[in-house]
């Protein structure tokens, strides 16, 4: 199964087994929560902190370079794609906008077309001069073009012709590539160091409480786990497809557009066929198995326990969310 082998992301590393492998499953669909909130409402050093933090993870979790490359390289060139963008893009600050027409166009062609002339000021009226600057300005002295500035602040950090980059325009390129890192990859890293059956066990023992509303919590990880198993199979379908349609070397120039949709449309009505065919084979063989429902017949996968190692994550988990709470904020 070439294409199943060829994804970039959302594959199962089984080989080797590192530790991440070996923490329990409710640990790191906790840790990936963390990774996929934190980044709200965070100061950029937090956001690139927690980019680190994911390297830093796949780095002494020792996967394999050949796998981690695959899974890192397009996805960091894409990040730093839009940093590059949202950073010499405007920084969007908004501007005072003034109607073109008055709000009371009634009233405002009412008023007279001269103002009146204001009166004369009596000389009893400031006799003491009170209120008035005392030095009188030289209309001819010059203007400074530029004041000296007090601090060493300032809002433009780079400007060479149509490119300039502002802080503002810095800061929002810092959080939308990280959150695009962070939100991709820590998924991404997730479903590679755990399997399919892992994840729905977590997921149906956090969802236990949920049992006394009555919520078929069983039903739910049921039809999880089959929805995860079922996805190779409809990528092996596709794939047996495009090979049997490459091996008729189909010559797609002479068809034209109308015949090679019509061609296409057959190939997605046979896919279906193949992948409804399968679902039934998959009901046919639960059913022969004795499947009645998932209380009565239920396999356990994993025995999920606590381990030393979880207990070690749980507590680095409450350090860098009391950090996070205290210093995380964006100003």
């Amino acid at each position: 199964m070439d294409l199943l082998r060829s994804l970039p992301i959302g594959l199962y590393l089984e080989q080797p087994v590192t530790w991440l492998h070996r923490l329990d499953s409710r640990v790191k669909l906790a840790w990936l929560m963390t990774f996929l909130i934190a980044p709200i409402l965070a100061n950029p050093i937090w956001r690139l902190m927690l980019v680190g933090m994911l390297i830093v993870l796949t780095l002494t979790a020792a996967i394999p370079f050949r796998v981690w490359k695959q899974q890192m390289g397009l996805l960091l060139l894409f990040c730093v794609l839009v940093f590059c963008l949202s950073a010499i893009a405007p920084d969007a600050l908004p501007s005072e906008h003034q109607p073109r027409l008055p709000a009371d166009e009634l009233t405002f062609s009412q008023q007279p077309a001269t103002l009146p002339e204001p009166a004369p000021k009596k000389s009893w009226y400031n006799p003491f001069n009170l209120g008035s600057n005392s030095q009188t300005k030289n209309p001819k002295s010059p203007i400074p073009k530029s004041l000296p500035q007090p601090t060493k602040y300032s809002y433009v950090l780079f400007k060479q012709g149509p490119i300039k980059i502002t802080r503002k325009s810095l800061d929002l390129a810092i959080n939308v590539s990280t959150l695009f890192f962070t939100v991709i990859y820590s998924t991404n890293l997730y479903l590679l160091t755990t399997a399919s059956e892992e994840i729905t066990s977590a997921i149906e023992n956090l969802m236990q409480p949920l049992r006394r509303l009555n919520w078929p919590v069983t039903e739910i990880a049921l039809t999880l786990t089959l929805s995860l198993r079922f996805i190779p199979l409809v990528l092996e379908e596709i794939q047996n497809l495009v090979r049997s349609v490459s091996t008729r070397a189909i010559n797609w120039k002479k068809l034209g557009f109308r015949r090679a949709a019509q061609v296409w449309l057959m190939i997605a009505e046979r896919l279906l066929q193949n992948l409804l065919l399968r679902a039934e084979q998959i009901a046919s063989a639960m059913k022969v198995r004795g499947f009645t429902s998932p209380d009565r017949h239920r396999v356990e996968w994993h025995q999920l326990h606590f381990k030393i190692r979880d207990w070690i994550a749980i507590g680095c988990l409450l350090v860098l969310w009391s950090a996070r709470l205290v210093w995380g904020w964006d100003s």
